[in-house]
C-alpha cells in the first residue's frame, strides 16, 4: 500500500504531472456553462486549481501552473472553434492563459502556508478581485471578447440574474470567485475556518439582500415578436426563400415585429430592388416590420458589412446598424500581416469585415424602440446598457453559429441573452439562423419556447415590456472599479510596509550592545 501512495507523491512532485493536473483543473469551469449547464458547480469549480496554485514550490511555479490552468479554461470554453483554428486555437489560448498567471501567484501569496484569520479575511476580496482583472482584460474586444466569463455560467440561477441587475455579470464573477476561495481556507487553514464560512455566509447574505431590496424595472405593457429560423441550408439563395415562406405563415398573427437570423440576406439590398420587394410584400403581409440582417459587400461603401436592417411595408425604412465588434479571426484577422498564415491552418477570414461607428435605435410605427445587436456582440455587457440608456425597450440579437451546430456554442450563445435581458431591465430577442433562438423578459427570465438547433420554424412571442432602469445600467461597471480599488490598495499597504520593514543585519556583523549608562553590561 506504501508503494503506490508514494508514487503518487512523487508524481505530485513531478513538473510535468503537476502541469497536466494543471490543465485539467483550468478546463473543470467549462461544466458549469451550457450545454452541461451545472451552474452549481461553478461556486467549487476553481477550488482544485487554487489548491494547486497555494501549494507550488515557489510564486514563479504558481505562476506557471495558474498561466497552465488559463491555457485549459480558454481551450475548453472555446473548444467549439477547433474546427475553425485547429492548432492556432492552442497557441491563442497559451497567450490568454497568460493573464491568470499573475492571479496564481496572488492566490498563494494570500493562501499559502499557515494562512491566519485576517489573511483569510483580507483574500475573500483580494483573489476574486485579481479574476475579475483577468477577466476585463480577455474581455477587450481584440482578445476574443468576454466570451466565457465566469459569471455568466449563472443564467439559469434567478438570485444571480438578480445581482447582475445591480453590477452586470461582473459582480457575479466577484462573488463566485468568492465563493471558491471561502472553500480552499476551510480546506486548508484550519486555524480561518470561522472566517472562510463568515464570508461564504456574508456572499449569501449579500445575494439576499440585493433580492430583498434591489429595484426592479415595472413591467408596462408587451409586444408580438416573431422569431424565424430557417434552419440549415445549402446556399444562401434557399436560406432567404426558407426565411420567406416561414414569414409567410405569419400572416394575420398581429405581429409588432419579424426578426430574422444573422446573414440571413446575402446581397446588399440597396443594389438588390428585387430582393427588397419580396420583403416588402411580407411586412404588408404580416403588418409588421422585419428586421432581416445583410452580409454582404455594400454598394454605397467599400468592403463588407454585416447589418441589420429594417423593411417596412413601404420598403426601406433607413434603419440600419453596422456591426461594431468584430470576430477575430471568424471576421477578421488582427494584424493580418503578420498572423495572415491563420488562413491557411483554418477557417479564418479570407478577407477583413469592415466595423460600424456607433449604436443605433430603430423605431417602429407602433412606437416600440429596438436596439439591435449583432452575433457575439450579446456577449458585451456594455452594449447592452448603452442600448438601454439610449432608450431601447427592447434588445434584439440576430446570430447564426451555423458552423459550430453540434457543438456546445448555441446554448452558450443564447445563454447571454438571459444575463443582458436581466443586466438592463430589458426583454431580449435571441434570433439564429440554425443555432438555438429564446427570449428573455425584463429579469433574464424565459420567454416562450426555444427554438433548438434542429428546428426550422417562425415562432410567435408575447414579450413582456418594462420601464425604469436597473442599477447596472444607472452606475455601470462599479465592480470593475472596486476591484482595481482592492488591489491599489493592497500594492499601497505592501509598499508601505516594505518601506518601515528594517534593514537586515550585513552578514558576520554581530549586532551591539547596548550598555548601562556606567559603562557596565545592562541588565
Amino acid at each position: 500500500m506504501r508503494m503506490p501512495l508514494e508514487r503518487l507523491r512523487r508524481a505530485g512532485r513531478s513538473p510535468w504531472w503537476r502541469g497536466a493536473a494543471a490543465l485539467l483543473a483550468g478546463a473543470l469551469p467549462a461544466l458549469a456553462f451550457p450545454a452541461p449547464s451545472l451552474w452549481w458547480f461553478a461556486y467549487v469549480a476553481l477550488v482544485p486549481w487554487m489548491l494547486l496554485a497555494r501549494s507550488a514550490p515557489t510564486a514563479r511555479r504558481a505562476a506557471l501552473d495558474s498561466w497552465l490552468g488559463g491555457t485549459g479554461f480558454m481551450i475548453s470554453v472555446h473548444h467549439w472553434l477547433i474546427p475553425s483554428l485547429n492548432v492556432f486555437i492552442v497557441v491563442l489560448a497559451a497567450l490568454l492563459g497568460l493573464l491568470w498567471a499573475p492571479w496564481g501567484w496572488l492566490v498563494r501569496w494570500m493562501l499559502g502556508g499557515a494562512a491566519a484569520p485576517a489573511r483569510v479575511a483580507a483574500s475573500l476580496v483580494v483573489v476574486p478581485s485579481g479574476w475579475l482583472m483577468a477577466e476585463l482584460v480577455r474581455s477587450w474586444q481584440g482578445l476574443g471578447g468576454p466570451w466565457g466569463l465566469l459569471g455568466s455560467s449563472q443564467w439559469q440561477f434567478t438570485p444571480a440574474l438578480r445581482l447582475a441587475s445591480v453590477g452586470g455579470v461582473w459582480l457575479v464573477s466577484l462573488l463566485v470567485v468568492a465563493v471558491n476561495t471561502g472553500a480552499v481556507a476551510l480546506v486548508v487553514a484550519d486555524s480561518a475556518r470561522t472566517t472562510a464560512v463568515a464570508g461564504v455566509l456574508a456572499c449569501a447574505a449579500l445575494t439576499a439582500a440585493v433580492w430583498v431590496w434591489a429595484p426592479r424595472p415595472e413591467t408596462a405593457g408587451g409586444t408580438r415578436v416573431a422569431v424565424v429560423q430557417p434552419g440549415v441550408t445549402r446556399q444562401i439563395k434557399d436560406r432567404f426563400n426558407r426565411s420567406e415562406a416561414l414569414t409567410r405563415q405569419l400572416t394575420g398573427r398581429h405581429i409588432d415585429l419579424v426578426v430574422w437570423g444573422e446573414s440571413s440576406v446575402g446581397h446588399d439590398l440597396a443594389g438588390r430592388p428585387d430582393l427588397t420587394a419580396r420583403i416588402t410584400r411580407l411586412s404588408r403581409q404580416t403588418g409588421a416590420d422585419i428586421l432581416v440582417n445583410v452580409d454582404a459587400r455594400r454598394s454605397d461603401a467599400p468592403g463588407i458589412y454585416k447589418s441589420s436592417v429594417l423593411v417596412g411595408p413601404k420598403g426601406l425604412t433607413g434603419d440600419r446598424y453596422d456591426k461594431m465588434r468584430l470576430v477575430p479571426f471568424g471576421e477578421y484577422i488582427p494584424a493580418r500581416s503578420l498572423l495572415g498564415w491563420a488562413t491557411s491552418v483554418g477557417r479564418a477570414a479570407a478577407e477583413d469585415r469592415r466595423h460600424g461607428t456607433h449604436q443605433v435605435i430603430m423605431k417602429l410605427p407602433g412606437g416600440l424602440r429596438v436596439g439591435p445587436l449583432i452575433c457575439f456582440e450579446s456577449a458585451f455587457p456594455d452594449m447592452g446598457r448603452q442600448l438601454t440608456r439610449d432608450g431601447s425597450q427592447l434588445l434584439v440579437a440576430q446570430s447564426s453559429t451555423s458552423s459550430f451546430q453540434h457543438s456546445w456554442a448555441p446554448e452558450q450563445h443564447a445563454s447571454l441573452a438571459a444575463l443582458r435581458a436581466a443586466e438592463s431591465g430589458r426583454p431580449m430577442v435571441h434570433a439564429t439562423l440554425t443555432g438555438m433562438s429564446a427570449v428573455y423578459g425584463p429579469g433574464g427570465d424565459q420567454v416562450g419556447p426555444r427554438l433548438g438547433t434542429g428546428s426550422s420554424a417562425a415562432q410567435v412571442y408575447d414579450i413582456p415590456l418594462a420601464h425604469g432602469t436597473t442599477l447596472y445600467v444607472r452606475f455601470g461597471d462599479w465592480p470593475v472599479h472596486g476591484a482595481l480599488a482592492v488591489l491599489a490598495l493592497l500594492c499601497a499597504v505592501e509598499g508601505l510596509r516594505s518601506v518601515r520593514r528594517p534593514a537586515p543585519q550585513p552578514a558576520g556583523r554581530p549586532a551591539r550592545r547596548v550598555h548601562g549608562s556606567a559603562g557596565r553590561p545592562g541588565r
